[in-house]
C-alpha cells in the first residue's frame, strides 16, 4: 500500500537506483526522471527533492525492475514524488503505528475491564480470548438454567463520533457503544453477560484511547455485563489522524420458556414507553446537516437548553435499561408480564415496534400521551422537519417500548418509575394486520 506518510524525510538517492528510472513514466519524455549526481555535497537533499518534485511518476508507468526496487525496498514514494535510498529500512513507527506508544495503551486498560469482571469472568489477562462460565454450582451465583439460550447481538455509534471528534469530548461515546448492543439484548428477556469492542482509529493516542474504553467500561457497569475484551487497531491509512470508529459486540443468555419474542401480545394489552435520555445514537447525520445549515457552532447555547450547549445535549449518553428490566423480571418471578420489548432506535416507535407484533393485531399509539423532549422540538424548528420525518428518524424520547397485559401495566409503570425511569402508557393493542398506526 502507497502511503504518502510512510517514509519519513528524503535522503540521498544511489546511482545504481537513478539509472533504472528512465522508464517510470514511458508515454512522456518530459516527464521522465532526470539523472542526478552521485555527490552528497551539502544541498544534495535540497537539489534532489526540487528535482524529483518536477515528475510525476504513478503507479501504472512503473515497469519491471523498478517495481520490483520499489516493492522491495519501498524506494519510491509516489504519494509525495520523492525518492530515497534503497538501503533505508522501513518501520512500523514510519508508517504511522508507533508499538511503543500501542504499549502505553495498552497497559492503560486492565484496571477498566477488571471493574467489571463477576465471580463468572474466568481472569485470563493476556489469553487469546476472554472466559466466561456460564453457570457453576455456588449456591450464591447459581442460575439454574435449565434450557439456556446463548443470544447475542452488535452495533456501533455511527455518527454521533463525528461530533465527538470535532468537540475533543470522548467520554461517553463508549457508554453509547455498551447502550446500542445491550439493550437489544433486553428485547428477548435475557441476561447480559459480556461485552466486546472494536476501536479502529487513525493514530495512536494513549489518552484518547483511555476516555474512550472508560465509557465502555461505564456502560458494562451501567449494563450489568462484563467487558470481557476487545481490539484496538491502528489504521493510519483508512482514517485521518483524529478519526476513530467503534464497533461493540454483546453476549447474553435466556431462559428458553422465559424467551420474549413477542408471540404473547395480544389484544387489550398496553404499550409503555420509557423515556429516552435524549437523541441516543441515532438520527445524527440529520442533526449535523441541521445545526451546519443554521450556521451554529457545537459551543451554541438555544434557548430551551438552560444554558447547556449543543455538544452537552447532543452528546447525552444512551440510556441503558438493564436494571430497569431484569427489576421487572425479578418482580415477577412466575408470571411473564412482559409479552414484548422494543428497542426505538433508527426507525422510530413505528418501525421498530412493528418488529415485535404478530400479524393479527395492531400497535394505536397516542402521539400526545408522552412529552416531547425539548432537543427534538428544536430540532424539527429549526431544521423545519416534517412530524412524519421526525418520527422515521428519531427515538422522539422513547429508548424503550414494552407490550404488557392491561391487567399489570399500572404496575409494571410504577416499578419502573421506581427505578428511575420515566414511563409512560402510550397506547394500546388491538386487532389488526402487525403494524403500527399513530391515532
Amino acid at each position: 500500500m502507497i502511503n504518502g506518510d510512510f517514509f519519513g524525510k528524503p535522503r540521498g538517492i544511489p546511482a545504481m537506483f537513478t539509472q533504472r528510472l528512465s522508464c517510470l513514466n514511458a508515454d512522456s519524455a518530459a516527464n521522465r526522471w532526470p539523472s542526478i549526481p552521485k555527490d552528497h555535497g551539502p544541498t544534495y537533499s535540497d537539489h534532489r527533492r526540487a528535482r524529483v518534485e518536477n515528475t510525476t511518476p504513478t503507479l501504472n508507468s512503473v515497469c519491471g525492475p523498478e517495481w520490483r526496487l520499489w516493492r522491495t525496498h519501498r524506494s519510491v514514494n509516489f504519494s509525495t514524488r520523492t525518492v530515497f535510498p534503497a538501503n533505508m529500512a522501513a518501520t512500523y513507527k514510519d508508517a504511522g503505528v508507533d508499538l511503543d506508544v500501542y504499549a502505553e495503551s495498552m497497559s492503560r486498560l486492565p484496571r477498566l475491564m477488571h471493574r467489571t469482571f463477576s465471580p463468572r469472568v474466568i481472569p485470563s489477562d493476556g489469553g487469546f480470548a476472554g472466559l466466561f462460565q456460564l453457570d457453576f454450582a455456588g449456591k450464591l451465583f447459581s442460575r439454574n438454567y435449565q434450557e439456556p439460550v446463548l443470544i447475542s447481538g452488535t452495533d456501533g455509534v455511527g455518527t454521533k463520533l463525528k461530533i465527538a471528534q470535532l468537540t475533543g469530548r470522548h467520554e461517553t461515546v463508549g457508554i453509547d457503544l455498551v447502550g446500542m448492543c445491550v439493550n437489544d439484548l433486553l428485547c428477548t428477556g435475557g441476561e447480559p453477560l459480556f461485552f466486546l469492542d472494536y476501536v479502529a482509529m487513525g493514530k495512536d493516542d494513549p489518552a484518547r484511547l483511555e476516555k474512550i474504553v472508560q465509557g465502555i467500561s461505564d456502560g458494562c457497569v451501567a449494563g450489568d455485563m462484563a467487558l470481557l475484551g476487545g481490539e484496538t487497531a491502528i489504521m493510519p491509512d483508512m482514517y485521518g489522524k483524529d478519526d476513530y470508529d467503534l464497533a461493540g459486540f454483546a453476549v447474553g443468555v435466556v431462559e428458553k420458556r422465559k424467551l420474549i419474542d413477542g408471540k404473547m401480545i395480544g389484544q387489550g394489552d398496553v404499550v409503555l414507553g420509557l423515556a429516552s435520555n435524549g437523541l441516543h445514537s441515532n438520527g445524527f447525520s440529520l442533526v449535523r446537516k441541521i445545526i451546519d445549515d443554521a450556521g451554529l457552532t457545537w459551543d451554541a447555547t438555544p434557548e430551551p437548553f438552560g444554558g447547556r450547549t449543543l455538544a452537552d445535549v447532543c452528546l447525552e449518553p444512551t440510556r441503558i435499561y438493564t436494571k430497569v428490566i431484569r427489576g421487572v423480571q425479578n418482580h415477577y418471578r412466575v408470571k411473564q408480564v412482559l409479552h414484548g420489548i422494543a428497542h426505538i432506535t433508527g426507525g422510530g416507535v413505528q418501525e421498530n415496534l412493528d418488529r415485535i407484533l404478530p400479524k393479527n393485531v395492531d400497535a394505536l399509539i397516542e402521539p400526545d400521551s408522552w412529552q416531547l423532549p425539548d432537543i427534538f422540538q428544536w430540532l424539527q424548528k429549526t431544521g423545519d422537519v416534517q412530524t412524519s420525518e421526525m418520527r422515521r428518524v428519531f427515538n422522539m424520547g422513547l429508548g424503550l417500548a414494552i407490550v404488557v397485559s392491561d391487567f399489570y401495566a399500572a404496575s409494571v409503570k410504577d416499578q419502573i418509575q421506581e427505578l428511575g425511569v420515566d414511563c409512560f402508557p402510550i397506547g394500546k393493542i388491538v386487532a389488526g394486520e402487525g403494524k403500527v398506526r399513530f391515532a
